[in-house]
């Protein structure tokens, strides 16, 4: 080997190892960089006819196991899901409270612990019902588990629109991710068309991909091109020759009638196309699930105890009456004075002073009327009664002396399967469609009529001025009570089996039904968390910087670049006593 080639494989040598001792020392720097892989100059030999002539540098890589790669791309969609069922769920824990009762306690926070206030409220009431306070005391401890369902539906309603927004503000991520992984595209195009090295690229790269999938599962590959292409689960295309970015809005108003099947929630678009059903898992499959199944899954187990009881206790007050009778009856239901009346039996209207005193009265038998208005027309024919439909179609019935009250016994009426009183909604305790709305009726409440306590007397024949009205009785309470602890049966509801049992039953099985789907979403959160820590883990030993071994590395290419920089000493020191020896000849 001449002198030359010799200097030439030290000069290449010493050139080879700075390079190398380069991508070492940015190895080292970027350790804790998050996404960032161990590069590796690729080094190789050099021979001209034949002849070694050196070594070099023909690029520099990472070594990324694309199958790990691919199982953390996985793992990361199910637990961005996971990690946002168990947050919502927690959130929904604490609106419930606790579902813990003993006995009549009346402790906690629970729909459970209200309806046992409630419960002893009117156990107290029965012992003496003629008491104003103890009757007071009860529509403010039904008013106080109103008020709570309406709260308890309520929340469920706002975490709804809380996911719907937070579905608006994880699509605006994705698009970045997108717009990101479509410029890296680009860029490493145009360095490997330049010879350049793209793997730090390339690690931006699948580190946008990697929070992309956090927000939803996609599928990917990479084109004979260099370029990352993305898809969603049936192959619409995300990221291809550009970025197809998402399109979503929010929606202004969330109720519980809301629903993505019936539009009250926009579809998440990608060239005009819906793919909110391809997501199906990471963060915005969580709050898609969340938003359409498990949170209205809830409000239904709510709609059903407020409209069960609300049921149980109107068609016991409907054929009771306050002490003294209220001035005025309003019913609930909406009718026209055309509406068929399909009826039969007998009603008995009276009208009582406030001492419940009978002043006039009249039994009439429903079979005789063939439509409302008919009806309407024969309670105007009732001494001191005054009968109209108002402008919601609402069955108004006043006494004409303000002096006075109505009272009704639905005695042996039938109107569409229930007594009169039940029919038109007259003297309901309870008003509302479902949990959203369920409230005490508000005369009631605001104390303008009294709690139906009293029963009209059903005697054959009534004595004007004698008293037909009492409100000495326990009979009503002890209904409403009876009722409130009694076997009810309810329909299986938002994945609550059907079941028979009391009221603080039902409202204890919706509350455990929540903590249990939310100790689930917690086990569910550590198992997924672990399985991806565990992936990520292995990646990082796979490809991660390995500090101990890039520092022993850079010593021995010091080692390495000190032994060429003394055989190039060592070839131009023999070039000198060459020219030495030539030059004295």
């Amino acid at each position: 080997m001449s002198l030359d080639i010799a200097r030439l494989v030290a000069f290449s040598g010493i050139s080879a190892t700075e390079l190398q001792i380069s991508v070492a020392s940015s190895n080292i720097s970027n350790a804790d960089t998050k996404g960032y892989t161990e590069k590796s100059a690729n080094q190789v030999a050099t021979v001209t006819g034949g002849v070694g002539t050196g070594v070099s540098i023909t690029g520099i890589s990472s070594n990324v196991d694309k199958l790990l790669l691919k199982s953390l791309i996985g793992a990361n969609s199910e637990l961005g899901a996971a990690d946002t069922t168990n947050s919502y769920l927690e959130q929904l824990q604490q609106l419930f409270g606790s579902a813990s009762t003993s006995g009549t306690s009346t402790t906690g926070t629970s729909l459970a612990n209200a309806l046992a206030s409630l419960e002893s409220a009117l156990s107290s009431l029965a012992s003496s019902p003629s008491s104003v306070s103890l009757q007071s005391a009860a529509v403010s401890a039904l008013d106080d588990f109103a008020s709570q369902l309406r709260s308890t539906s309520s929340g469920v309603q706002s975490l709804r629109a809380n996911s719907d927004k937070d579905i608006a503000s994880s699509v605006k991520s994705v698009n970045d991710d997108l717009q990101q992984i479509a410029d890296l595209n680009v860029q490493i195009r145009k360095m490997a068309a330049a010879g350049q090295s793209t793997a730090d690229l390339e690690d931006q790269r699948n580190s946008a991909l990697q929070d992309l999938s956090s927000y939803m599962n996609v599928s990917y590959y990479t084109a004979s091109n260099g370029d990352l292409q993305v898809y969603t689960s049936s192959g619409r295309a995300l990221v291809d020759s550009s970025a197809h970015t998402l399109s979503y809005t929010a929606s202004a108003n969330v109720s519980a009638s809301s629903s993505y099947s019936s539009g009250g929630f926009s579809g998440i678009m990608v060239d005009g196309v819906d793919v909110t059903s391809q997501i199906t898992s990471g963060k915005i499959g969580a709050l898609i699930t969340l938003r359409d199944q498990t949170l209205p899954a809830t409000q239904t187990q709510l709609d059903q105890l407020a409209t069960e009881l609300k049921s149980a206790l109107n068609a016991i007050t409907n054929g009771a009456s306050a002490v003294p009778p209220p001035t005025s009856l309003t019913g609930s239901a909406s009718v026209s004075s055309t509406t068929a009346l399909a009826a039969s039996g007998t009603v008995r209207i009276a009208v009582a002073d406030q001492s419940g005193n009978l002043v006039s009265y009249k039994d009439l038998d429903l079979s005789s009327y063939a439509t409302v208005g008919d009806l309407v027309t024969a309670l105007n024919g009732i001494s001191g009664v005054s009968a109209s439909l108002d402008s919601s179609g609402y069955l108004s019935i006043s006494a004409t002396s303000s002096s006075n009250g109505i009272a009704i016994n639905d005695m042996t009426s039938s109107v569409g399967g229930g007594g009169f009183s039940e029919y038109f909604g007259m003297n309901d305790l309870v008003t509302g469609t479902g949990a959203a709305n369920f409230a005490v009726d508000s005369s009631i409440l605001s104390g303008a009529a009294g709690l139906p306590t009293g029963t009209l007397d059903n005697s054959a024949t009534l004595t004007t001025g004698s008293q037909v009205l009492t409100s000495g009785s326990a009979t009503i309470i002890n209904q409403l009570y009876d009722k409130l602890t009694g076997s009810t049966s309810f329909s299986s509801a938002g994945g609550l089996s059907a079941t028979t049992g009391s009221f603080a039953d039902y409202a204890a099985a919706i509350v455990a039904n929540v903590a249990s789907k939310a100790t689930q979403a917690s086990s569910n959160y550590t198992a997924k968390s672990t399985a991806q820590a565990s992936y990520a883990s292995s990646l990082s030993s796979q490809s991660g910087v390995n500090i101990d071994e890039e520092t022993a590395r850079v010593s021995s290419l010091q080692n390495k670049y000190a032994a060429a920089s003394q055989l190039i000493s060592v070839v131009n020191s023999m070039f000198s006593s060459l020219l030495t020896a030539v030059q004295s000849t």
